[in-house]
């Protein structure tokens, strides 16, 4: 555990007024090394407890810097920062690119946008159809899952997007032990939290409660992400995602369907799985369906598995924001400064929300 008589260390957080910016806000004020600093372009000046009513009791006074300023406000610390980019995708890099080229190196960031997530500043510009904001940088950062990569080799890290992380932990022991041949097919129902604070038409309260949809099947700027994690440590099965819209604010659930390569016993399977996450503390793994309520305002991921003969079905619980996101940002931070994984992240959920 971090020593919390130890000087604190500022933590940055670009975007802060977003619902990642939040809730990476409502994790970073538990937690015993970091001190949030929350920036923003839109709030700066107003208190952070007027923009996240949820975070009164413990924001006090804490006011938003204005996002402009966070570059000098960064030059002129004098201690190791955290960074934790929670800008639009497509606006993070630059930033960062710019905050970077004034401070020393040991500064650690996280980038929760989707700038660096991709093979090459070029790939980014092919999925996301807008120039990538620092192709300068796009070598040094590492995109992966903190629960998956054993050193980090940066102290720049790319966060993948929620829908990665939920396929990713699903099916990576499948792909890891070749148990699978041909394509898996992900089907996975997301809150509406994964589409941001701005409102847009398909999330409108309206349209979107009692309702469900899929958008983008097949074509989900994910899947590259997914197939670049899954061919980590051997040949990638294709991935055919098709993503639904749920009726609900926070959690992903994930329905992966796959062939098995040989018949495997189904206990033999489940042990598989659990010694593949033996050492992560977030990662739990059942015979039976896991239910999204048990891990909403959790980092936990949740797996549960079913075979018939040569079928197998994986099916993963996370919450988005928090496992998909600030969690598992907050998860590489306390990696990258040698801390405990579960420093500030032993989070009972919510139940009944």
């Amino acid at each position: 555990m971090v020593d919390p008589s130890h000087d604190v260390v500022p933590a940055l957080v670009a975007g802060a007024s977003g619902y990642v910016g939040g809730e990476l806000l409502r994790l970073l004020y538990g937690h015993p090394a970091l001190a949030p600093v929350a920036a923003s372009r839109t709030f700066a000046g107003k208190r952070v407890a007027d923009v996240h009513p949820h975070l009164a009791a413990v924001a006090g006074e804490d006011r938003f810097i204005d996002l402009c300023d966070a570059g000098d406000w960064a030059a002129a610390a004098t201690s190791t920062l955290a960074l934790f980019s929670a800008l639009p995708h497509g606006k993070s890099a630059a930033f960062l690119g710019d905050l970077m080229a004034r401070t020393d190196d040991s500064v650690r960031v996280v980038d929760l946008a989707a700038d660096f997530r991709l093979d090459s500043p070029e790939a980014f510009e092919r999925v996301y159809g807008t120039p990538h904001g620092a192709p300068r940088l796009h070598d040094g950062f590492f995109c992966g899952l903190p629960d998956l990569e054993s050193e980090p080799p940066s102290r720049l890290i790319a966060h993948p997007g929620c829908f990665t992380t939920a396929v990713t932990l699903a099916a990576r022991p499948l792909v890891a032990h070749g148990l699978v041949e041909g394509p898996l097919v992900a089907s996975c129902v997301t809150g509406s939290t994964g589409s941001g604070r701005e409102p847009k038409a398909a999330t409108h309260h309206p349209t979107r409660h009692g309702n469900l949809r899929a958008y983008g099947p097949l074509a989900h700027r994910h899947i590259p992400e997914m197939q670049r994690l899954l061919g980590r440590e051997a040949s990638a099965p294709h991935v055919c995602f098709i993503p639904h819209s749920g009726p609900f604010a926070r959690g992903i659930h994930a329905t992966l369907v796959g062939r098995l390569a040989a018949p495997v016993d189904a206990d033999a399977l489940l042990q598989v799985f659990r010694d593949f996450y033996a050492t992560s503390p977030f990662v739990r793994v059942s015979a039976s369906p896991p239910a999204l309520k048990d891990v909403v305002g959790t980092n936990d991921a949740r797996i549960g598995l079913a075979v018939e003969g040569r079928d197998v079905v994986v099916l993963a619980v996370i919450d988005n924001l928090t496992k998909g996101a600030a969690g598992g940002a907050l998860q590489w931070m306390n990696r990258l400064f040698g801390w405990e994984a579960t420093t500030g992240l032993a989070l009972a959920g919510t139940g009944w929300s």
